[in-house]
Parts: structure tokens; sequence; C-alpha cells
């Protein structure tokens, strides 16, 4: 469990990964160094696990984002489809799931054609069998949890 200034501090990071330490404690009401051995503290114990940039996929040439549901052709092989796709950098995310399908995959490509072909690598890398979702806008993503 976190400590109240804690979840504060994780709410305050996750909203702004860039925040000085200057403006943590002002936000909070402790001193710089405090702010500093309870970030470091959070880090350590895997509370804090990175610092990101995110970016507007549109405009670095990813304009389609899709999720693909993938499901094992044979399933007496061995359950190892995320290791067999780490290679594929259009593949944003790997999400083991619950139903019909193993695994739900959200991927970023340029347009239909990059779509088309990522998912003929998928198939043939993993031996499965895959059912896409293309995403026609999004209202919101990467919100920061509701500590």
């Amino acid at each position: 469990m976190l400590e109240d200034l804690d979840r504060q501090i994780v709410q305050l990071l996750c909203r702004d990964g860039r925040m000085s330490f200057t403006d943590l404690g002002r936000s909070t009401g402790l001193s710089v160094s405090a702010v500093h051995q309870r970030v470091r503290r959070l880090e350590q114990r895997g509370v804090i696990t990175s610092y990101v940039a995110l970016v507007d996929p549109s405009q670095v040439g990813l304009a389609l984002t899709a999720f693909v549901s993938i499901k094992e052709i044979d399933p007496s092989q061995p359950d190892d489809a995320p290791d067999r796709l780490t290679h594929l950098a259009a593949i944003e995310a790997c999400y083991s799931v619950a139903g019909e399908e193993s695994y739900l995959l959200k991927v970023r490509v340029a347009d239909p054609a990059a779509l088309e072909s990522l998912l003929q690598e998928i198939r043939a890398a993993a031996n499965v069998s895959t059912r896409t979702m293309v995403v026609l806008s999004t209202p919101y993503e990467n919100r920061p949890p509701n500590l």
C-alpha cells in the first residue's frame, strides 16, 4: 500500500514525468530532499518503473492503430507466441487474455497495406490465427491510474 504522500507524488508524476523535485515539493508540501528520497524509494520498490515520452503516432508515420487477437492453430504446441513476436516492433503491447483467443496485441502501422503485411508476419512467426479490429479514433489513451 502507498502512503497518501507517495500516492500524491505518483499521481503528479503520471501526469507530468518531467515535474521537478521543487514543483513536486511545492505541490505536496514536502522539502525538495524529502521528495527526492520518496521518489527514489518508489523507484527502488518498483512502483515507478520508468519515465517515457509519449508521442503522437500519426506525427511519426503510424496513423493506423489496431487490436489483433491471436489464437493458437495447434493447442498441443507450446504457448510461446509472445516470445515469437517480440521482434515485431509494430506490436506496441501484448496482453494475455481470457476467452477464445489467447492474446490481444495492440499494433501501430502506417496504413492498411502495412497492417496486412504485419498480420502475415504474425501468423507466420507464431503459427496463430488472427482477428483484427481497426481503431477509428482514440478519444483518450494513456490515462494516469486512479490512485
